[in-house]
């Protein structure tokens, strides 16, 4: 079975930048995507990203900061600049068995293959 691992979470200040990164075990060939989530509330997603198609999609909240991107066929990272506290949260990257985002949206319960997460916390 596919496996993801994230790294590169940490601390930092307001206005600070983070570079996560998402390793697969298998190629990633379908729709993924980086998802977020503080306890308590519901997982957001975050970005998304077709390897097949080449489309972006991501949450308005991090739109013009955040950039997600495929660095080979089995890596992806999420870019996180301008980062403010209520971007504190555990992030996670996800794979999905589509290849068109349109039908796995940026908040689809349709990612079925999970990383186990990595820490941001952002201070003011």
């Amino acid at each position: 079975a596919q496996r993801l691992v994230e790294a590169g979470g940490g601390s930092v200040q307001a206005g600070g930048s983070l570079k996560l990164s998402c390793t697969s075990s298998g190629y990633f060939g379908y729709c993924m995507g980086w998802f977020r989530q503080v306890p308590g509330k519901e997982r957001e997603g975050v970005a998304i990203i077709s390897p097949h198609f080449g489309t972006v999609a991501y949450a308005d909240s991090v739109k013009g900061r955040f950039t997600i991107s495929l660095d080979n066929d089995k890596a992806s990272s999420l870019q996180m600049n301008s980062l403010r506290p209520d971007d504190t949260a555990m992030y996670f990257c996800a794979a999905s068995a589509y290849r068109d985002c349109r039908l796995v949206p940026i908040n689809s319960e349709k990612y079925n293959i999970w990383g186990q997460g990595t820490q941001v916390t952002v201070s003011s």
